[in-house]
């Protein structure tokens, strides 16, 4: 299964993420730690195209996991999927490899995420990760109207990784 984290940045998806893989013994795919091993600090863009190559880095590494580990869950995080054709790019991507998709949206009041991008600042592997990022993605941000779960990451983790393992694993039509 492919699980999506969805969400602007600081909403809570790589915490998520982790907890989930960790309790479901998934795999955490990370497009910034991607980037990071792939570029050198001069040839980090944060562009769109680099976004795009590097997410379809992570669904290729997806689609070599699923046919060796096919119940294996992998996360593909780092991406806020705030554009339409990143969820359907995805959602091709596991149709190519016959593979189920769950898609998790994170967020958080406003205030949260801006106190959580100015903790994360001096040691987040994406660079170009502030409050101005947020807030232009925010206004750019179109709706998934594909089946998620949308999780208030301003509650207990503990909560939201249970509701989150419960759609997990729900039969889903």
């Amino acid at each position: 299964m492919i699980i999506l984290m969805a969400g602007l940045p600081a909403t809570g998806k790589s915490t998520l993420a982790r907890a989930l893989a960790a309790r479901c013994q998934g795999v955490v795919l990370d497009k910034d730690e991607i980037r990071s091993v792939l570029f050198p600090p001069a040839y980090v863009e944060y562009s769109t195209a680099q976004d795009d190559f590097c997410q379809s880095l992570m669904l290729e590494t997806a689609a070599y996991l699923l046919a060796r580990h096919p119940n294996l869950p992998v996360f593909v995080d780092g991406r806020t999927f705030s554009r339409s054709y990143q969820i359907q790019n995805a959602l091709a991507a596991a149709s190519r490899m016959s593979t189920p998709v769950r898609i998790i949206e994170c967020v958080c009041a406003e205030d949260c995420a801006r106190r959580r991008l100015e903790a994360s600042r001096a040691t987040h592997l994406a660079q170009n990760r502030d409050f101005d990022l947020y807030k232009k993605l925010q206004a750019e941000f179109e709706p998934i109207p594909e089946p998620k779960l949308v999780v208030n990451t301003d509650e207990r983790l503990e909560d939201c990784v249970a509701a989150a393992l419960a759609y997990l694993t729900a039969e889903i039509p």
